[in-house]
């Protein structure tokens, strides 16, 4: 398969650590792209980059239905063991006093310009 072939996803988090049951899905779907095949990055925008600061992935729990739940970082290292980008907003960083020391290993910085360009350059972008 040429480059040209493999699908590209991108999926947009805003939601972030107020909102856990909102936290996985993206993760979750986004490793399940990457197991497909596609190039797969997760833009992590307004309250999302509190998913990715040291810390917040080992206390948000992912609640399921019954009780119980799974610690985000479980959804974190499924995604990234398949090879999910993990991309922050500059402002978003900003907005709740984290800067890129505070993010968990393998997040990487892009500003809007590029978030755009991957946009465009999509085959898919999905919001949460």
């Amino acid at each position: 398969m040429s480059d040209d072939d493999v699908k590209k996803v991108l999926y947009v988090q805003t939601h972030g650590t107020a909102t856990p049951e909102r936290s996985a899905t993206p993760f979750f779907l986004a490793t399940a792209a990457a197991a497909m095949d596609c190039e797969v990055g997760i833009y992590f925008t307004m309250n999302g980059p509190q998913l990715l600061a040291k810390g917040a992935p080992e206390t948000v729990i992912v609640p399921k239905a019954g009780g119980g739940g799974k610690e985000l970082r479980y959804f974190i290292d499924q995604a990234l063991d398949m090879g999910v980008e993990l991309y922050v907003c500059q402002p978003s960083l900003d907005l709740h006093g984290l800067t890129m020391a505070d993010m968990i290993d393998g997040v990487k910085m892009i500003g809007g310009a590029a978030f755009n360009e991957m946009a465009l350059n999509a085959d898919a972008v999905i919001s949460f």
